[in-house]
């Protein structure tokens, strides 16, 4: 599983361009003698990983490739940031986004209209069908919306968004459905761990 682009990141008004693909790879045949000596890939070391920012904690498997891009809009330069973790072996990833609003926009925007939004353009930008979705908040209240969908390729997707003092969060898994099944209670102590820490 490799992830060939970056997320569809998602403002209320604006496209972003990217969008995240999981490729599941078919596992290679085993060989027809193994060694004993050969040993298991160890699974992956989860840690408490700190934004660089400070603003937001999350147990990841490892530490995340970041990665930065700029979006121009009608509101101006947007900054995504995007941190990616995919243990080996496994057909997952796992990935937290987010994307700071312009002070003004985001003083006067409806949390629950940006969640919607973001929604939407997830879904479009994917080509995916809506499985579920359901309203949530933060450990420290702040509004969010749970969604999970599928896209054409049958990756499944399970995102927590939340609008949190002008930014948008987004904290997802993506994985296909074999691995959904053995990977259902880590996605979901995963997606529980993630902590907006408030600005001081």
């Amino acid at each position: 599983m490799t992830v060939k682009s970056l997320l569809p990141l998602i403002a209320a008004t604006f496209v972003c361009s990217g969008s995240v693909l999981v490729e599941a790879r078919q596992p290679k045949p085993l060989a027809a003698v193994v060694k004993p000596t050969v040993s298991q890939p160890a699974p992956p070391q989860w840690k408490l990983y700190t934004a660089p920012d400070g603003r937001f904690t999350i147990l990841m498997p490892g530490n995340p490739n970041r990665n930065t891009e700029s979006q121009k809009t009608y509101m101006g330069e947007i900054t995504l940031e995007i941190f990616v973790a995919q243990p080996p072996k496994q057909q997952v990833a796992y990935i937290v986004a987010y994307n700071d609003f312009p002070y003004s926009y985001g003083e006067m925007a409806d949390p629950q209209a940006v969640l919607n939004n973001a929604r939407d353009m997830a879904l479009k930008t994917t080509k995916s069908h809506l499985i579920s979705q359901r309203n949530i908040r933060s450990s420290n209240n702040h509004p969010g919306k749970e969604i999970e969908y599928i896209n054409s390729g049958g990756k499944i997707t399970k995102n927590r968004m939340y609008v949190a003092e002008g930014r948008l969060y987004q904290v997802m898994a993506i994985t296909t459905k074999k691995q959904q099944k053995t990977l259902a209670k880590t996605i979901t102590g995963y997606l529980n761990s993630f902590h907006v820490v408030l600005k001081k």
